[in-house]
């Protein structure tokens, strides 16, 4: 290959400074980022329909266009250009919408192709803003393949600009090396020459495919070697005193559930390890996550160590410091809070240096320099993807610098993660699961309403509520009006809900407040000085207020499922019925508002989520950064299973990546992402 691929595109011929501007802006700015920017789409020009033999649907068409002309609305300011296309059996109308440049882009008396959706509008049938290709560009790029890729467009660079690119490239695809070791089928330089030349669909899926293993492969393989340095590393063992567990089981007011059970000595077991624990404790909303870290910290305390739990908001802290000295203060367990708001300050970190307090629960106050610790041996961090790399690695530092042990680690999270997404990502983590509600509590009823239902079936429900002295939390997506949003805005909202229920306190909140102002508005509600609060999401990980019952999220079609999950949590916290109406605008509810009426199963949801909408904003909500998988899916789980064996076969000697340079990147890149400490 003449060119190498860490090579700047500038090199590439046909490439100018305006373009390779471009480019870069893109994010495209070596040979490498190229081959990898793959089409978003591929046109089969091979399956062109006669004009008179159009049926509704996706169609392409071959045609001569004429009569554009372009005129605006004044009432939505919409420009519209319509034409005519015809070929030798019929004609048809063409309709592109604030598109004004296609009456100026066509050249009557020549061919073009046209892709795009034929269906009816307003009592007549119209091609509606096609995608536009010359007939004779088509016909001579790539040796006249009909077969073409459709590349997503950056800035004023276009589909055809990266063909042309790319064709003048097609001679050095052969020369590309292969990333990986060789444990498949197929070359790197086989898979990329598909997905830009590809001549069927069978070419662009096995394409896809090869280059999907490989991403697993380099994932599998960063996680699997943060396993292996995480053995490297040494920690206080704590041992299991079973006796202490039982007291302080028995001495509950309540009966652990089975999964609670099992992940307690999941963590006590590895508690007593030389190696530290790196475990995720995640269990669905109100599955009891604080009692299992509560016993991991009494067994810690009760070997003479310390433990730090670390929330992401202080009225999270507050909550949790609480609900724990309420179980460990009988037991001898000196519990502490640790905020920005937190009165002598200084004094509390004295005695937390001195070894005075076993349990502190803190915000990022906990991260701060002068916070030191005399023996921190356990790390609790919940949850954990609210927290960044960095925030997390500062807590773990704070033993290691001292005494050369690792804290034990534990991450909470209300966020189930899917069992595929487990064995790509968090392959280096040992997981437990809390999938039982405890006794008594009940799920919450879930319906999709439309707003011009409320005042007939929404408000007599609230009022209800309210009549018994419960509360509501009413979810909108906006903060304030304006914008191109029409989502309604949490002050409007608040307003309007004041006329409605003129008795009622109704208190707003929202993301641009101040900490305190936020946590204060929450600490009235959790009071019941607030009855109804309107809110945006901030309130999607917040204080447990068992007396809120009913839920009403505006503009539901806006979130992703996972989330609706995690604001429907905030409700049905107690031992009463509890009922969440999802708004929606739409004729007919999305998929995902029909799964969240059809389950409350976190873990169903979870894997839902991940069909509905892929590994990307699944994994940005569990983590920090992106995982910008292109071609994975990690739904399949045949390819994570043949991946994930070769990458486990690899680790064995990990001293051999070094022959593989471009790898070794590839996997630093994802150990920063997949690690948790």
């Amino acid at each position: 290959m003449s060119l190498k691929l860490t090579d700047s595109v500038a090199a590439i011929k046909g490439i100018g400074p305006k373009t390779e501007k471009i480019l870069n802006k893109a994010g495209i700015c070596t040979v490498r980022d190229l081959l990898y920017y793959l089409p978003r789409t591929y046109e089969n020009f091979t399956t062109t329909t006669k004009l008179s033999d159009l049926r509704p649907g996706k169609v392409v068409i071959r045609g001569q266009i004429s009569d554009l002309h372009t005129s605006r609305t004044h009432r939505r300011n919409l420009t519209i250009t319509e034409g005519i296309i015809r070929d030798n059996t019929d004609a048809v109308r063409v309709v592109w919408f604030n598109q004004p440049y296609r009456a100026k882009q066509f050249i009557e008396g020549k061919d073009y192709y046209f892709t795009g959706n034929y269906d009816l509008s307003r009592g007549r049938y119209q091609l509606t803003s096609p995608r536009a290709e010359l007939a004779a560009d088509v016909d001579k790029l790539a040796g006249g393949n009909k077969f073409q890729p459709v590349y997503p467009v950056r800035g004023s660079f276009k589909s055809e600009g990266f063909r042309k690119i790319f064709e003048t490239l097609r001679s050095e695809f052969a020369f590309i090396p292969d990333l990986l070791p060789k444990i498949k089928p197929g070359t790197r330089a086989d898979a990329l020459f598909k997905a830009h030349f590809a001549e069927s669909d069978a070419d662009v899926k096995a394409a896809r495919s090869y280059l999907a293993y490989e991403e697993l492969f380099e994932l599998i393989l960063a996680s699997q070697l943060n396993k292996q340095e995480n053995q490297k590393l040494r920690a206080e063992q704590i041992p299991f005193v079973a006796n202490d567990i039982k007291r302080a089981v028995s001495s509950l007011k309540f009966n652990l559930t089975n999964a609670q059970r099992l992940a307690t000595f999941e963590i006590l077991k590895d508690l007593e390890k030389s190696t530290p624990m790196n475990r995720l404790l995640q269990g669905d909303v109100g599955s009891g996550k604080t009692v299992v870290a509560a016993l991991a910290a009494l067994s810690v305390a009760k070997a003479g160590q310390q433990t730090a739990l670390l929330a992401p908001t202080a009225i999270l802290a507050s909550q949790h410091a609480e609900s724990l000295a309420e179980l460990l203060t009988p037991l001898g367990i000196n519990v502490a809070l640790l905020t920005g708001a937190t009165k002598r300050k200084s004094s509390l970190k004295k005695h937390i240096k001195d070894g005075d307090v076993d349990l502190v629960v803190g915000t990022h106050a906990l991260l701060t320099d002068d916070t030191e610790f005399k023996n921190l041996a356990l790390t609790i961090i919940d949850e954990q993807h609210r927290f960044g790399v960095n925030q997390r690695q500062k807590l773990l530092e704070k033993t290691v610098a001292r005494t050369g042990l690792a804290p034990h680690l534990l991450m909470m999270t209300a966020t189930p993660i899917p069992r595929s997404l487990q064995l790509a990502i968090f392959g280096d983590l040992d997981i437990s699961t809390l999938n039982e509600l405890p006794k008594g509590r009940q799920p919450v009823t879930t319906k999709v309403i439309k707003e011009i239902n409320f005042t007939d079936d929404l408000y007599p429900k609230v009022r209800a509520y309210l009549a018994k002295g419960q509360q509501v939390y009413w979810i909108c997506k906006k903060i304030e009006e304006g914008g191109p949003s029409e989502a309604v805005s949490v002050k409007k909202q608040a307003e309007k809900l004041q006329k409605i229920f003129p008795k009622e306190k109704i208190a707003f909140l929202h993301g641009r407040m101040k900490p305190e102002e936020k946590d204060q508005i929450m600490q009235r509600f959790a009071e019941n000085k607030i009855h109804i609060l309107v809110s945006t999401t901030v309130v999607e990980v917040g204080v447990n207020v068992p007396n809120a019952n009913i839920m009403v999220i505006m503009d539901a079609e806006n979130y992703g499922l996972a989330q609706l999950h995690q604001l429907r949590g905030r409700v049905g916290r107690g031992q009463s019925a509890a009922e969440c109406y999802l708004v929606s605008s739409a004729d007919q509810p999305s998929r995902r508002l029909k799964e969240l009426e059809k389950s409350t199963d976190g873990f169903y949801l979870a894997e839902a989520d991940l069909k509905l909408r892929g590994p990307g904003e699944i994994y940005g909500s569990l983590q920090h950064g992106a995982m910008n998988l292109q071609f994975a899916s990690l739904s399949d789980t045949h390819l994570i299973a043949a991946a994930s064996k070769a990458a486990k076969a690899f680790a064995k000697t990990p001293d051999q990546l070094k022959d593989y340079p471009e790898l070794m990147t590839c996997i630093k890149r994802y150990q920063q992402l997949t690690t948790l400490n």
